[in-house]
């Protein structure tokens, strides 16, 4: 078990959904301190406020695109949780080179600082759309991927070791679809759905959380971590929101959108026979390694093991009460 007392842990896109919940569970759990690397300086007050400016947890302005500043966010530091990123679909597809800039350069940047810096274990954010990616969001989550783990193989690596986790939709996620149909459902218009067929992965953030800190602890370098998590259909998810407020279930079919897949994949083909069954996550081993555990026999798809309403109205009310405990007012978490 790692010691958190003892721990300095950086959180590179500290400011987001993500990393406001992963801070709020490491101070939770003593850590010496959790810093937090970002770009956005009105986001950094909220929290610097919100939290009472207590002296365990500091701020650093900046981008992962700039080496100098990572260096700099990185002194002292012996835990890194890699959440930086552009995440949306449609804006990777339309600014391909941005997503490159930070997607995979600016990753790089975080590797090769850990490991020049000595960092004792790193952990990077990764999605179900870096599996077989066909959107510039997954290609270039599916070469961070690649970049990070062997990080494990650098010449220049004294002993850091780099995982990587893998997750779907996060519910309640800054720019995911619950708020969506929430601010639609609010104006009194009818959802917008993309294709009916059109399945995706769910947790809540604490999940993501979890799955986080288990990697940080069980990872001996080079492994992706994959949380067992449920999968449903985008209009199953729509139509348990206009229960949730008692309205007609009505939406129009738009059409997919620019590198949109009908179906997310955790674990692909090419990775089964590595796969591991560690209970609540499978562990994907380096390729690079004899361990061939075969704990899966096909591919971990959304299109499988679908939650019914009920299921889904369970997720999100347990979303929405892990967010009620941590919305900054006029801040990040402002609630539709």
């Amino acid at each position: 078990m790692l010691d958190w007392a003892n721990l300095r842990v950086l959180v590179t896109g500290g400011t987001g959904s993500f990393g406001n919940f992963v801070v709020r569970r490491l101070l939770q759990l003593g850590t010496k301190e959790v810093r937090i690397l970002s770009r956005d300086e009105k986001k950094q007050y909220d929290m610097r406020i919100f939290y009472e400016r207590r002296p365990d947890l500091t701020f650093v302005i900046g981008d992962i695109r700039n080496r100098a500043t990572v260096d700099e966010a990185m002194q002292g530091i012996q835990v890194v949780f890699q959440a930086a990123a552009l995440k949306q679909v449609p804006t990777c597809e339309y600014f391909p080179m941005e997503a490159l800039y930070t997607n995979v350069l600016g990753v790089e940047n975080v590797v090769q600082s850990a490991i020049q810096n000595g960092v004792e274990r790193m952990v990077c954010i990764s999605t179900d759309k870096a599996v077989k990616p066909v959107n510039v969001m997954g290609m270039t989550k599916a070469l961070q991927e690649k970049i990070v783990l062997n990080g494990n193989l650098s010449r220049s690596n004294k002993g850091t070791l780099l995982a990587c986790v893998r997750y779907g939709n996060v519910l309640r996620s800054r720019g995911s679809v619950i708020p969506f149909f929430r601010g639609l459902l609010a104006k009194g218009k009818p959802l917008t759905i993309t294709d009916e067929r059109m399945t995706r992965f769910l947790l809540t953030l604490n999940d993501a959380i979890d799955l986080v800190l288990y990697a940080a602890e069980a990872t001996n370098g080079g492994e992706i971590f994959v949380r067992k998590a449920p999968a449903a259909r985008i209009v199953d998810i729509a139509e348990t929101l206009c229960i949730e407020v008692g309205q007609p279930f009505k939406y129009d079919v738009i059409g997919t959108l620019p590198g949109e897949k009908l179906n997310e994949i955790l674990v692909s083909e090419e990775e089964l026979e590595r796969s591991e069954d560690c209970g609540d996550y499978y562990k994907v081993h380096p390729w690079w390694g004899k361990t061939r555990p075969f704990a899966l026999k096909k591919e971990f798809c959304s299109s499988e093991r679908l939650a019914n309403l009920e299921e889904i109205q369970q997720l999100i009310a347990r979303a929405d009460h892990e967010f009620e405990t941590m919305e900054i007012p006029g801040g990040e978490f402002a609630k539709f």
